[in-house]
């Protein structure tokens, strides 16, 4: 007999949608497929030095249980994996645009920034004024 999973609760909708894409790492990873298509896990870690191998693997694991990020495995020696993100996904990239587009319009709120994801000249402009 199949075991009955527990129901999740949330206060309202933006506490699923933050759930489920914000943190630190899930709209980078998100960002980087939308950019490059499909990677493999050693290409993500490279494009987000600061990431650790386990929480790469957390991220992924759960963006791919919500059905952001498709994870293909070839049956190779060594195992290749693969990961692209869906339609599903894509429909959130918008969303990081207008983000990022927030975050230049109020100059980065004072932050020096890692990684210059959305708008290049503006963010070396930005890191070149700290």
């Amino acid at each position: 007999m199949a075991q009955k999973q527990k129901v999740k609760e949330a206060t309202c909708e933006i506490e699923v949608a933050f759930e489920v894409i914000g943190g630190k790492w899930k709209p980078l990873i998100l960002w980087y497929l939308g950019e490059y298509g499909t990677l493999r896990f050693a290409q993500l870690q490279h494009l987000i030095p600061d990431i650790t191998h386990r929480i790469l693997t957390k991220q992924l694991r759960e963006l791919e249980e919500h059905g952001l990020v498709e994870r293909k495995v070839y049956p190779e020696v060594p195992i290749k994996v693969e990961y692209t993100i869906t339609e599903k996904g894509k429909e959130v990239l918008p969303i990081l645009d207008m983000m990022c587009d927030w975050a230049d319009k109020y100059n980065y709120f004072g932050y020096k920034l890692k990684y210059c994801l959305c708008n290049e000249d503006s963010c070396e402009i930005a890191q070149d004024d700290s």
